[in-house]
């Protein structure tokens, strides 16, 4: 991680594609399925507004450079560090038109030596050609979202892919050359009983991962899982049931070699971290590529229009895809470090946090001091919201 003021000189980059074959109830994404787009137009689209999206950025990056950054460290050429293609679904899309976007990248940008260049996938969505041809391209690192590998529950969440086919891409993506293969899962769905989490961890340890991240279900505003809920058609999660079963993930997932590194993800050697996510969570750099893409620069925060054909429209027309853009007060800077830094495992320096404080959820044994930081115990990672509120002024 970087020192988490956001004046790293490296940078990351990130990559939305906002298309999905269906929309899961419980996504409030910026995403959208063809029917919705009136067909495949937006899809065609795509590669050629990243691509100039990508230009853009080399050209603002340039321009700051010139005139003189704020952070006196982050003089000089910007180069990439990390790209992470996220969505929706990117492996929707050709996967020549990932590789196009991934290439403007290294020749307008540059990336440096030994970047991590991730694509998320569904597994129903990816080919042993599809992965070799990501992999041939630049791509080191897939993410596949295996959410479940109990029938019932991938119902509920209405996800479409076959559980078995989580197994045979995984095995696609070793083949093709992958360094890293990281699977996400979900826990909490309603009808989802200790035995099925059990069931969906095995199944994922089964495939040897070098990464799993391991999210609660969380019901967000808007979607249709909320309107569920709301109208008692499905049940809410439950927090013991969600303590339960994040203490299960972690007994499972270190017992199998993998370590936490941050409240919900685990890795089986510190190589196999997600650095795009560590840049994230230390408030460094990133420049978002795409519909409703968010990036952040010296302090600077801005997103891009969300509808993908307003957002191609602007950067056809040579205009800034940016809907709106903030500057975050010192206030805000330090909020977000708190929130952030004290989920992962190096923990948060304790001259961020009142001593009383930090005296307090110490003695409540949701943290330790570790030199001069303070880390969550595993008492405390289930209580990891509740901790950072304790610890803000």
């Amino acid at each position: 991680m970087s020192s988490g003021d956001g004046s790293s000189a490296g940078l990351g980059i990130y990559v939305h594609v906002p298309f999905c074959a269906t929309r899961c109830g419980y996504c409030d994404f910026n995403t959208y399925t063809a029917t919705e787009l009136g067909g495949g137009g937006a899809q065609a689209r795509w590669a050629d507004s990243a691509v100039a999206e990508v230009g853009l950025a080399a050209r603002t990056l340039a321009a700051r450079t010139v005139a003189g950054p704020r952070s006196a460290s982050a003089a000089g050429p910007r180069r990439v560090d990390t790209v992470f293609f996220g969505g929706g679904t990117p492996t929707l899309l050709p996967a020549a038109d990932l590789v196009r976007a991934l290439s403007a990248v290294r020749d307008e940008l540059g990336l440096v030596e030994g970047a991590e260049v991730t694509t998320e996938a569904n597994p129903d969505s990816v080919t042993p050609a599809s992965l070799a041809e990501l992999r041939d391209g630049g791509f080191t690192r897939v993410s596949f979202g295996m959410q479940s590998a109990v029938p019932h529950v991938l119902a509920v969440l209405e996800r479409t892919h076959d559980p078995a086919n989580v197994a045979r891409a995984v095995t696609w993506a070793r083949e093709a050359g992958f360094e890293q293969v990281s699977l996400d899962l979900i826990y909490g769905t309603a009808g989802e009983s200790l035995a099925d989490w059990r069931t969906s961890l095995e199944a994922a340890l089964d495939c040897r991962p070098d990464h799993v991240s391991a999210y609660s279900l969380i019901v967000e505003g808007g979607t249709r899982l909320a309107r569920q809920v709301r109208s008692g058609l499905v049940a809410a999660p439950d927090e013991d049931d969600l303590a339960d079963k994040y203490l299960l993930a972690d007994e499972l997932l270190t017992a199998d070699g993998l370590e936490w590194y941050e409240v919900s993800n685990w890795a089986r050697t510190p190589a196999a971290r997600c650095r795009h996510n560590e840049l994230y969570w230390a408030s460094a750099d990133w420049w978002g590529v795409g519909p409703g893409a968010h990036s952040h620069l010296d302090g600077e925060r801005w997103w891009n229009l969300k509808h993908p054909t307003a957002w191609s429209s602007a950067l056809a027309e040579g205009r800034s895809p940016a809907a709106d853009r903030e500057v975050l007060t010192s206030d805000d800077r330090h909020l977000e470090r708190v929130m952030l830094e004290v989920r992962h495992r190096s923990g948060l320096p304790l001259d961020l946090a009142p001593t009383t404080a930090v005296d307090d959820v110490v003695a409540r044994g949701l943290a330790v001091r570790r030199g001069e930081r303070l880390v969550l115990t595993r008492d405390g990672r289930l209580l990891a919201d509740a901790v950072v509120r304790d610890l803000l002024p």
